[in-house]
Parts: C-alpha cells; sequence; structure tokens
C-alpha cells in the first residue's frame, strides 16, 4: 500500500505501482493518507480481498501516517518502507523496517534515528546522495536506485511462494 506525500496523490505512485506488480505483487495507492483510512485500507486487504502481507510505503507525510498507523495498530503492517519521515517515534512493533532519505535533506537524521531506537532485528537505514525529499527522489538520478531498494526489500520479507 503505497501513501503519498502532502503536494502528491495517489496518481503521482503510478509508475512505482506499475513496477511493483511488475514483480506479481498488488499495489495499492490510497487518496486519504490519514491514519484511520491506512488501517482500513490495510484490514480491507486482509480480511475481504485475502492479502496475506501488507506492506506499507510511504513518503514524508505519507510516512508520517503509516507511523501513526501502526502505533495505533500494529497488524496494520507487516513491513514498513519509508521514505523521508519527519518526525522519530518510539513504540514501532518488530515488523521490518525501511527508512530512506536524501543526504541532503533537513530530515535525513529522522530516517537514522528511527532505523536506531525501533525494534526489530531487520531495519535498516539508506541515505541516498542528493537533497531530494521523498517521492521527489523518483525523479533524480537516484530514482532508480530508490526503487530497486523498494523492490528489493518488498522481495526479501515476502513470504509468497
Amino acid at each position: 500500500m503505497l501513501a503519498h506525500g502532502i503536494v502528491f496523490d495517489a496518481a503521482s505512485w503510478q509508475p512505482q505501482a506499475a513496477r511493483i506488480a511488475q514483480e506479481g505483487l498488488v499495489a495499492i495507492a490510497v487518496e486519504d493518507i490519514s491514519p484511520a483510512n491506512i488501517i482500513a485500507a490495510s484490514e480491507y486487504l486482509k480480511a475481504e480481498r485475502g492479502v496475506l502481507e501488507v506492506a506499507l510505503v510511504g513518503g514524508s507525510a505519507g510516512a508520517d501516517a503509516i507511523l501513526e498507523a501502526v502505533l495505533q495498530e500494529p497488524e496494520s503492517a507487516d513491513q514498513l518502507i519509508l521514505l523521508s519521515p519527519n518526525r522519530p517515534v518510539e513504540g514501532l512493533g518488530a515488523q521490518p523496517k525501511l527508512f530512506v532519505a536524501s543526504e541532503g535533506e533537513p530530515v535525513a537524521g529522522v530516517s537514522r534515528e528511527l532505523a536506531r531506537i525501533s525494534a526489530g532485528d531487520e531495519n535498516e537505514v539508506e541515505i541516498l546522495p542528493g537533497d531530494a525529499h521523498a517521492q521527489h527522489i523518483f525523479n533524480t538520478e537516484q530514482g532508480e536506485a530508490l526503487m530497486r531498494l523498494i523492490l528489493d526489500r518488498l522481495e526479501r520479507f515476502s513470504t509468497r511462494p
């Protein structure tokens, strides 16, 4: 499930969703990035659509909404991939987490801090060259590297046959 940043909308994830789908995974983007909607969408995917695992991928405001959602309902996500989250939070579950930021953006330290304080053994932080924030990274020369990080992470923590 893809949650956009404040200056984006659900349609902004179309290129990334297409790449994820090419890997044989289901990708949906939510328009309403409120924590309540993210939780509801995850519950719908699992209960009504038979999805076994939900990875939440978010950029900036979408990453922050995901953090709040999993604090409220830890079972809403089996994996987190967060691009340029804006604030550290404590109390995240043990699900695998990937935090990504650009080295020159002001919130790069938040990704490092989240990786350090979060529960679980499968937490990673990737700091990419440049100063693009969240989904804007896809529009830079680091865009393909970011997409590869996401796809590799989804594949690595998927339990599909």
